[in-house]
């Protein structure tokens, strides 16, 4: 694949046996089927919310290092994207994150206070690492260079004009326009000592020397019929190292206009240069190719040369003000830190951050404790990245053909380099004894096994016997797998055949199939958790279903369209399949059947993820949107748009977390999942939804705030009312708590039990100031008693003798037979109460005979309502036993209450009817074979 920079203008040219996809620019600004159509508004993600970006360290943008007064310690800024990172150069551990910018960052500079970074036609200040405190605005093209000057800032656009801002009004000092045929201001530089003077060089080759104050041109240096592309003031006064595009290194002396001394460097325009001040006169110089040359000024001579300090070009190098430390950034998206301590001159590795160099093309989780990320990029290296922190980081490597020659040789012959890997399978159940992972390279017949704890390739090469040399030659590896002991890998080709071999030892243990397994290329394997079934998937529209033990062909599905990629689901056996008409089917791979069927995506599936549960399925698609279908209900409950189409994701094995890769970024993105922390409504979305542009996380985590915010807003559970009863045929249970009706009729044996043995005592209260007696002697005056007169133990019994609520409500009740009142406030009383509330409805406690029968008419209403059905026969039960025999000596009762018993027989016998015809479906569902 190749891909060139510019947002996500690129291509890929992808050849598998029969498909070829070309992807051009327009099909990924904003995808086609969005356009042009009225839809339903949509929002950002309902599930997932942006958390943070991993493995993005620098780009090709130049770092800046600066020098923290108060902390005595060096800081290096670097920029990734829209944003800036700061790192200390101690321990090279991130300090900050800049909040993002509208645009990607074109230029970086840095004084004592500030920060300054230019992003299309503007410049912005930092203050304190991540706040914009100043905005300078007035260039019409956009900036590439950028100087800080004392108290201004001096900036280059495009268009080739300079100007010089004033730090703290935002006000423009001064404005130079250069002719672009004569002079094209390409660097810039304000010589030591030289007070007011900027030195600027031009892609004509030739220097200029300004004083800024007062708006003149001093001298013109003609310069070396080169154009200069790096300016840089070496330890003496009044000289300056000049770097030219066509590999020369110039040492001029201004003050004289002589040439000290050159170099020339045979890799190409020199991209930085940097002076060591730690006593050895000895410059360092980048190149375009990544290599660095390091020359003595004395002996004027080359000292060594450090090949491959980066695999791309070096966006810049500096020594550390000194010391004998070297910091090296490249477009590689590496950063590393060189010490020079060997005898030779040559610097040695003494700490790095590494990242992919190119986009990944294949992320997944390692191991269970969703930890860390194992990933695999177009630079043909295998990662992984910690989602706790970076110095858990490690890197597994680039591919060889020839560990053993690439040992002794290292890896600078080409081809002894692996291509990139395409695909990746990872166990953790072996892996402190033999290699724990499978990987498949594009266009290698063979596979490949890596050890995770030696972070290192395995020696291990996974190829049949059938494919040697110079036979099959058009035959590749397409598909790998591992088994959830460790034991076993399968490995798909190109050729329809699926080979297992063992991990171990790498012994090859047989094939599916006596011929091939299928008549297409391999699209997916997939094996259970037990090893009994393995499932494979190939371009000829079959899924097939094996023994995996005897290599028996069990079942054979035939789909309507070629599938691109399987995934299976092992705890519930799910297995889902992508297919070439963008549709997704889901298997059940007990029963061999169809479950589900899900449309939507418009464009080719790049991967899939279950969730933990295996509820939810999320798929990834070149149309630039993330989609996460619910297989219960066979909906699609969340959809968001990117600004890039991702080319792989993964979800967490805790569910916390999805991962996500995207074409021409070569970050892996954290979403967190919001159903874990808040209320979420997860409803089905309408068939014409919109979804919202999502912009990727950044570096550092989002902000509580902002996400809270977004929530309340966006994600808000609106809270569904269900009806009191869903249909009048139904009997309804109330939701009050079994504590609040069970124990009604065991009350007096809950407080007989709950009775203290003795009353409490009252703690003798300890004034603040103790009295004392005043005398010869002082003492302690003794506290005084109170007197028997104070207390009473008469209980005034007046209060009582009111009607209580529940006792005017019956009342009321009685005429109109409504009776929700009544129950509303029954439900809102604890047992004590209720007991005492029916217990007062008798004669002797102060009640009567109509609201005795009142409560009978209550229970009634509810029997008839159906309604509350539990209460009706606690509260029943409780009243029987309370007044079953002023019940029997009453008439007026004994009618009102064998209504009820009628009522109640009736609702029995409407229950018993419904239990017994479940227990008889729930018996025939035990038994009968499905």
């Amino acid at each position: 694949p190749t891909h060139s920079c510019g947002g996500w203008r690129w291509k890929i040219n992808w050849h598998l046996e029969s498909r070829v996809w070309v992807f051009k620019p327009s099909e990924y600004s904003l995808p086609r089927f969005l356009s042009g159509r009225r839809m339903s508004p949509g929002n950002g993600s309902g599930i997932f919310n942006s958390y943070r970006a991993l493995a993005l360290n620098c780009n090709h943008v130049p770092h800046v290092v600066r020098f923290h007064q108060r902390h005595r310690e060096f800081y290096l800024v670097t920029a990734v994207g829209a944003s800036f990172h700061i790192y200390n150069v101690k321990k090279l551990g991130i300090v900050a994150v800049s909040n993002p910018l509208p645009e990607d960052i074109t230029c970086l500079a840095a004084d004592r206070m500030l920060v300054f970074a230019a992003h299309g036609n503007y410049v912005k200040a930092f203050a304190k690492n991540k706040d914009i405190v100043y905005i300078y605005e007035g260039h019409n093209a956009a900036v590439h260079l950028l100087l800080p000057f004392g108290d201004h800032v001096i900036s280059v656009d495009r268009d080739n004009t300079l100007i010089v801002w004033d730090v703290q009004s935002e006000e423009e000092y001064l404005q130079l326009n250069f002719d672009k045929i004569t002079f094209t201001v390409s660097a810039l530089l304000h010589p030591s000592t030289y007070i007011n003077k900027l030195l600027l060089g031009s892609q004509q080759g030739s220097l200029q020397l300004w004083n800024i104050k007062s708006n003149k041109l001093l001298y013109t240096f003609q310069g070396w019929d080169s154009s200069v592309s790096v300016l840089q003031q070496a330890p003496a006064v009044d000289v300056v190292a000049v770097g030219l595009t066509s590999g020369m290194i110039v040492i001029h002396n201004l003050k004289y206009d002589e040439m000290v001394m050159k170099f020339q460097q045979d890799w190409g325009p020199v991209t930085s240069i940097s002076f060591r001040t730690d006593g050895f006169p000895v410059m360092a110089v980048g190149s375009h190719v990544g290599h660095v040359g390091l020359w003595d000024l004395e002996e004027k001579k080359l000292i060594t040369q450090m090949r491959e300090t980066h695999t791309t070009a070096v966006a810049g190098l500096t020594f550390v003000h000194g010391e004998p430390l070297l910091i090296t950034t490249g477009e590689d998206n590496a950063i590393r830190v060189w010490i020079f301590d060997a005898p030779g001159g040559g610097g040695r590795l003494l700490r790095c951050r590494m990242g992919h160099g190119a986009p990944p093309t294949k992320i997944k989780y390692h191991g269970s404790d969703g930890q860390n990320i194992l990933s695999a990029g177009q630079d043909g290296t295998l990662q992984s990245f910690s989602t706790i922190h970076e110095s858990f980081n490690k890197s597994l490597g680039h591919g060889c053909k020839n560990k053993k020659k690439s040992k002794k040789k290292g890896l600078n012959y080409i081809f002894m380099k692996l291509p990139p890997i395409t695909s990746f399978a990872s166990e953790t159940a072996r892996q402190s004894y033999w290699d724990g992972i499978v990987a498949c390279h594009q266009g290698c017949p063979f596979s490949t096994t890596w050890n995770y704890q030696k972070g290192s390739m395995g020696a291990l090469k996974l190829k049949p016997r059938r494919c040697k040399k110079g036979h099959n030659q058009n035959v590749y590896a397409t598909a790998v797998e591992m088994t959830s002991c460790g034991n076993f890998a399968l490995v798909g080709l190109s050729s329809g055949h699926v080979d297992v071999y063992n991990m171990q030892s790498g012994i090859h243990r047989g094939r599916y199939g006596k011929n091939e397994t299928h008549h297409g290329q391999i699209r997916g394997i997939a094996v259970d958790g037990l090893n009994q079934l393995t499932i494979t998937a190939g371009g000829d529209k079959q899924v097939k279903f094996w023994k995996f033990k005897s290599k028996e062909l069990v079942y054979t599905i035939i789909l309507d369209s070629s599938p691109a990629t399987i995934l299976l689901h092992r705890d519930s056996g799910m297995l889902a399949v992508a297919m070439d008409d963008f549709r997704i089917t889901v298997l059940d791979s007990e029963t061999r059947k169809i479950v589900r069927r899900f449309t939507g995506h418009q464009n080719q599936i790049n991967d899939m993820a279950f969730s933990p549960d295996g509820r939810w399925l999320i798929t990834a698609s070149m149309d630039c949107t993330i989609r996460t279908w619910d297989l219960p209900s066979g909906c699609l409950i969340d959809c968001f748009l990117l600004d890039s189409a991702a080319i792989s994701i993964t979800m967490s094995p805790t569910g916390d977390f999805l991962a996500t890769a995207h074409v021409d970024n070569l970050g892996i993105y954290l979403w967190s999942n919001k159903t874990l922390y808040n209320i979420i409504a997860l409803r089905p979305l309408p068939a014409d939804y919109q979804p919202a542009v999502t912009v990727l996380p950044g570096a550092c985590q989002q902000d509580l705030k902002t996400s809270d915010i977004e929530t309340e807003v966006q994600g808000q559970m609106i809270e569904y009312e269900s009806s009191e009863q869903l249909g009048e045929q139904l009997v309804t249970l109330s939701l009050l708590p079994e504590s609040r009706w069970k124990n009604l009729l065991n009350l007096d044996v809950i407080k007989k039990r709950n009775k203290p043995k003795e009353p409490p005592k009252v703690p003798k209260s300890v004034p603040f100031f103790i009295p004392t007696i005043s005398g010869l002697v002082p003492h302690f005056a003794a506290a005084e008693q109170q007197g028997a007169e104070d207390q009473s133990k008469v209980v005034n019994l007046g209060v009582l003798a009111q009607k209580t609520e529940l006792y005017m409500q019956l009342e009321g009740a009685l005429n109109t037979n409504n009776y929700d009142h009544v129950i509303k406030l029954l439900k809102g009383m604890g047992p004590s109460n209720i007991d005492i509330e029916l217990r007062s409805l008798a004669p002797e406690g102060g009640g009567s005979l109509h609201v005795m029968q009142s409560f009978l008419q209550m229970i009634s209403y509810m029997l008839c309502t159906k309604r509350d059905f539990e209460l009706a026969q606690a509260y029943l039960a409780l009243y029987l036993k309370l007044h079953l025999k002023v019940i029997a000596a009453e008439p007026v009762l004994l009618e009102e209450m064998s209504k009820v018993s009628v009522l109640l027989e009736e609702t029995w016998m409407h229950m018993q009817t419904l239990f017994n015809k479940s227990m008889c479906l729930l018996g025939y569902m035990k038994s009968a074979l499905l």
